[in-house]
């Protein structure tokens, strides 16, 4: 089981790879970058975009045409929307979660920021996601790379994390550490 993960590690990162040279080649990195994230966070929202990723019931064609009808809809660049159309045709959507990580991860590296991954159970809105973004480069001393998702699990707080680092302030966690403290009293 360890290996599968291993070989789709290697897989999205030779992907990201190639898109980062070619979005670099035509100067279109920050325009990447941003349509990546978008499509990140759709693919978090929609169960059912996720079903059509992970599908291999759906022939190669079905798969890129439902990921061009979204990423038209979207607005994304050309240069994503055929990475991602040779993604589909190779099979390879199963993996698009880690190409769009090793992407992010790979220019934040570039740009000599730290990439942070914050966890909420609801979208953060732009003051709310420029805050914590705020206190990260204050607490880290350096440029911070926010990805933000959403867990809805979570009922309330955000997990923070920062290379091995990690904080959580979930009302999840808090009543997990609640029930445990309370299972000793009685």
């Amino acid at each position: 089981m360890a290996s599968q993960g291993t070989v789709v590690s290697g897989l999205a990162a030779r992907y990201a790879a190639a898109l980062f040279d070619l979005a670099d080649e035509q100067k279109a990195l920050d325009q990447t970058a941003q349509d990546l994230t978008s499509l990140k966070q759709v693919l978090a929202e929609s169960a059912d975009l996720r079903r059509v990723v992970r599908s291999p019931v759906l022939s190669r064609a079905e798969q890129a045409r439902a990921m061009e009808a979204v990423l038209s809809q979207a607005g994304t660049s050309e240069l994503v929307r055929k990475f991602i159309g040779l993604v589909a045709q190779n099979r390879r959507l199963f993996a698009l979660d880690g190409m769009i990580a090793a992407f992010l991860a790979e220019l934040a590296q570039r740009r000599g920021e730290e990439t942070a991954t914050v966890i909420s159970a609801r979208p953060l809105t732009e003051e709310q996601l420029s805050a914590v973004t705020d206190a990260l480069k204050k607490a880290l001393g350096s440029k911070v790379s926010v990805a933000a998702s959403v867990d809805p699990t979570l009922l309330g707080g955000m997990i923070v994390k920062v290379g091995s680092r990690m904080i959580d302030s979930s009302v999840r966690t808090k009543l997990t550490k609640l029930k445990i403290a309370m299972k000793g009293v009685g």
